[in-house]
Order: structure tokens, then sequence, then C-alpha cells
């Protein structure tokens, strides 16, 4: 039994197969997606916040002191804290960095999945379906990317995958 768990893509998605593209596509809305948030929290652009972190309004704050479920009191104390603002702040643009260049999906499905399900836990429960909602969906996307090395579709994955760190940890993938 081979201790070598390098994730590779099925045969059939190795080449430019059309759902390669579609994947890369996916990629790439969903890097904007989290860049803009980070943009706009950062600057506070006005889609949706209104004052940014560099303005002095907590990127967290607002989110997670309305949060509800389970996990509410948890969330409340976490909202506005220095080190939840930038540890959010860093995901937000690294997810959209690493999605848009198409490098480093392995670490960013990995940091991007666990950031959508502090998120799914921050707003529990969903109104229109017991427990599924967008969380999961982007988080499935972020797996899915990663898994068939879809950076290499549209991005700089090729390029990055040759860079000596990567090769010698292939987590950076």
């Amino acid at each position: 039994m081979s201790l070598d768990t390098r994730l590779r893509p099925p045969p059939s998605l190795s080449s430019e197969h059309p759902a390669r593209y579609a994947l890369a596509i996916g990629r790439l809305l969903l890097g904007w997606l989290f860049l803009w948030a980070f943009l706009d929290k950062l600057f506070g652009l006005g889609k949706p916040t209104q004052d940014g972190w560099l303005s002095g309004t907590s990127p967290s704050k607002g989110f997670l002191s309305h949060a509800d479920g389970p996990f509410k009191e948890m969330f409340h104390s976490m909202a506005g804290q220095v080190w939840v603002d930038s540890l959010f702040m860093f995901g937000l643009a690294g997810l959209g960095v690493a999605l848009i260049l198409g490098v480093c999906l392995r670490l960013a499905a990995a940091g991007g999945t666990i950031l959508l399900f502090m998120l799914w836990a921050a707003s529990l429960w969903p109104e229109t379906n017991p427990f599924m909602d967008e969380h999961w969906i982007y988080a499935a996307l972020l797996i899915s990317v990663a898994v068939a090395d879809a950076g290499t579709t549209l991005g700089l994955g090729r390029i990055w995958a040759r860079l000596p760190i990567v090769r010698r940890f292939p987590v950076l993938r």
C-alpha cells in the first residue's frame, strides 16, 4: 500500500475536456465572489458594505453579532475581535486570489471549506431548507476545483505546479 495520496483528476478530465472549462469558469466566478467580499469589506465600496475595515469598521462584527442558532453565544463573543477580523479578511483575500489565479487550490479548498462551514454555522438554521444553503454548494465547488486540478485550465496552475517548493510540498498545488 502506497502512502502517496496525491489527488489526480479522473482520466476523462485529464485532457482539455469541456468539463474542465466549466470547472475553470466556476473557479473564476467563485474567486471573484471571495475577492469582491474582501475588497468591499476592506474599502467599504457599498455592495453591501458601507464602511470598510480601513475606516475602522469591523468586517466580522455585523454578521457575527447577529448570529443565530445553537452556536450564537460563541459567535457573538467572536464578533469584532481583531484576530477574527484578520483571519476572516486573510481568508477572503487568499481564497479570491488563489481561485482567480488557479494556484494553491488544495489549501484554498481546505481553508475555504472551513470558512464556509463557520459562516453556515453562524447562520443556522437556513430559512428555505432544513440544513442546506449556498455555503455547501460553494464548498462542493471548491473541493471539485481542487480535486480536478482546475487551475491548469484558464489559470496559472501548470506553471505553479512546476515550482520547486510546490513539487516538494504537493499540498501547495
